[in-house]
């Protein structure tokens, strides 16, 4: 199983962004530090999902970075990423750790201690935990747990923790003194004028 780097990418696909130019900003300046999880709209054909994601996994090769698919565990399978992500509706961690197989990296999500815990039984290799605090780019979610959501998440298992949720730069701060190991972030790197200086920001963040 590869090393899990610090710095997640979440693919934003929502219209008017353009998820592969924010990669290759991201790519130069992250290197094997970057996780690119592909995710794509509900909508989004699994044709759809299969092509990104395939552009995705050729991208970060040369750069030694990871390249892991949300939800749609059998396009992880068909692009050969190093793994996947399932959230709390898809399919169990259990489940997907069969479909994946002992080697690859799985995530799961995961906001209080129990859950968390159970995750890892299961099979999870890492923990989403979050939002962290407001954010505007997925609808839907439950109130944001703060760094004592996180400290209390990362107090409860010994696999990487990855903070989710409206995370910018000064907030890496904190989360990484709460225990987690990196950060996820979409419209930080997506809705940035550049997102290389961006990727800089958090990487040093992530890293001093």
């Amino acid at each position: 199983m590869p090393s899990l780097g610090r710095l997640h990418l979440i693919t934003d696909t929502r219209p008017g962004r353009d998820p592969l130019a924010v990669l290759r900003a991201a790519l130069p300046v992250a290197r094997a530090e970057l996780v690119v999880q592909v995710r794509v709209e509900d909508d989004a054909t699994d044709r759809e999902a299969y092509e990104l994601a395939r552009r995705v996994v050729g991208l970060c090769r040369p750069y030694g970075a990871t390249c892991l698919v949300n939800d749609r565990l059998h396009v992880a399978l068909a692009v050969e990423a190093a793994g996947g992500h399932v959230g709390a509706e898809d399919l169990p961690v259990a489940a997907a750790r069969r479909v994946l197989g002992a080697d690859a990296v799985l995530g799961a999500t995961a906001r209080e201690p129990g859950g968390a815990a159970a995750a890892v039984a299961a099979g999870a290799s890492y923990l989403g935990v979050g939002p962290c605090h407001a954010t505007t780019t997925k609808a839907g979610l439950p109130d944001p747990i703060g760094p004592a959501g996180v400290r209390a998440v990362a107090g409860a298992v010994d696999v990487p923790v990855i903070a989710i949720g409206g995370v910018t730069a000064a907030s890496v701060p904190a989360l990484r003194a709460a225990g987690a190991h990196g950060v996820a972030v979409v419209g930080a790197l997506s809705a940035s004028p550049d997102p290389a200086r961006t990727t800089a920001e958090l990487i040093e963040a992530l890293t001093c």
